[in-house]
């Protein structure tokens, strides 16, 4: 540390010499790497540990029998501010072969080299981007040398810890262990839900058809729910999602799996208290489905937008290369849709079928849709209570979340991708903090 410091003393002293120019970068560039130095410094002082005391040197063994200390043992550790060795007590057991570290259980080190701030980081870095760029990044903002492969390994490994968590939560949902969060009552809970595609490598896809006939499939649908709460509304009656409220879950699984993920977290979150409960989605089966499933008191609304796109994509079909023509049929069937007029739409669209024989398939495949969905689509009494009608908050999740998986030149496993998903979930639902300090309590 002495050296150290008066290495870092002289760059001061140079640099304060007006003579010559101040390439202030440089020096506040070595005098970081300076004091790590000499932080990693103390860090080898405080990770020399003593050999054990003659009572201290029997431990128990997994297997039931005893471990004893052989001798001391050095590893090297990457921390926050560099490289430090940690000298150790190695304990073996004569009867299985298994060697303990009871300090790097301790120091939460166990089989890694990487310390638990050094992890934090990697994990930040490596939801946030592709894990070249957190290489990058973990040298430059926190002068740390890694491998783009320990940014990937460390991320994807904290994903899966969170997922292990998660997957504890679910089954005690399904078990009705979940006790009922307790607070205040909540005005309005909202609950979203939607799917994308995902990049994934070829044996994630083997066996399964793509969008396109005779095409195989390039990519896997991730479902994202997400649940926040509502309070109050603006001057002009418009609904006014609650600051911070937003929290999110999501994978590559069935929809009846993710049914499941989604009624814990809306549990967690405070389902039981809420006044009024409401499902926004779009037109997908399974996502009605599992509201009707999981969530059979609750408001449900079709996002408005997305059934506005069902007549431009009609009109489309009806009036090709004739944009007027379209945006005059559109704007004669949006009013019906807007004022909530479903069962005058659906007769719009059936009538239009004689006229058009060659879409009438299609004209009653949109007409099916909206009168399915016509509860759903009730948008001035929703309006009247102050709910949102769009599902713009899941749509945004899905790029805010899920687009980090989806960048140019991106495959992923289903492993490696359900693990970034949950570690983007927890940092971006503000759950994080929790889960790191929770998880070596």
């Amino acid at each position: 540390m002495a050296r150290e410091v008066d290495h870092l003393l002289g760059l001061v002293l140079r640099a304060g010499d007006r003579s010559a120019a101040l390439d202030l970068e440089a020096v506040e560039m070595a005098v970081r790497s300076s004091l790590h130095r000499a932080g990693a410094a103390v860090l080898e002082q405080l990770l020399e540990f003593d050999p054990p005391s003659s009572e201290q040197r029997q431990l128990p063994c997994a297997c039931g029998h005893t471990a004893r200390y052989v001798e001391m043992r050095s590893k090297s550790v990457l921390t926050a501010v560099g490289k430090a060795e940690c000298l150790r007590p190695y304990y073996l057991c004569e009867h299985c072969h298994r060697g303990q570290f009871p300090v790097d259980v301790e120091l939460d080190i166990d089989n890694t080299e990487l310390s638990p701030g050094v992890r934090r980081m990697l994990a930040a870095v490596g939801h946030e981007g592709p894990f070249e760029q957190g290489r990058k990044q973990m040298e430059l903002l926190a002068g740390l040398s890694v491998t783009t492969k320990a940014v990937e390994r460390t991320a994807e490994a904290i994903g899966e810890d969170i997922e292990v968590g998660q997957q504890h939560e679910l089954r005690r949902a399904l078990q009705l262990e979940l006790a009922i969060p307790i607070g205040p009552r909540i005005p309005i809970l909202y609950v979203e839900m939607d799917g994308t595609g995902i990049p994934v490598v070829h044996q994630e896809t083997e066996g399964r058809a793509g969008k396109q006939d005779s095409q195989p499939a390039h990519t896997r649908e991730a479902k994202l729910g997400c649940v926040f709460t509502q309070t109050t509304v603006d001057e002009e009656g418009y609904p006014v999602r609650d600051e911070a409220s937003t929290s999110y879950v999501g994978a590559i699984e069935s929809g009846e799996e993710f049914g499941r993920r989604l009624y814990a977290e809306a549990w967690q979150r405070g389902w039981a208290r809420a006044e009024k409960r409401v499902i926004l989605g779009d037109g997908a089966a399974w996502i009605w489905n599992q509201a009707n499933l999981h969530f059979p008191e609750a408001a449900q609304i079709v996002d408005l937008y997305h059934a506005r796109q069902h007549l431009w994509s009609l009109a489309a079909k009806l009036y090709p290369n004739d944009s007027p023509a379209q945006k005059r049929w559109v704007m004669v069937r949006k009013n019906k849709l807007d004022e909530g007029k479903i069962e005058r739409l659906v007769a719009l669209l059936r009538s239009q079928a004689a006229s058009h024989p060659e879409l009438a398939e299609d004209l009653g495949t949109e007409a099916n849709y909206f009168e399915d969905n016509k509860e759903r689509m009730r948008y001035p009494k929703f309006r009247k209570q102050g709910l949102f009608i769009g599902s713009g908050v899941i749509e945004a999740g899905c790029k805010t979340v899920l687009g980090r998986l989806k960048r140019s030149g991106m495959f992923w496993t289903l492993r490696g991708a359900n693990a970034i998903i949950a570690l983007r979930c927890c940092q971006l639902s503000g759950k994080f903090e929790d889960y790191w300090e929770a998880r070596s309590a």
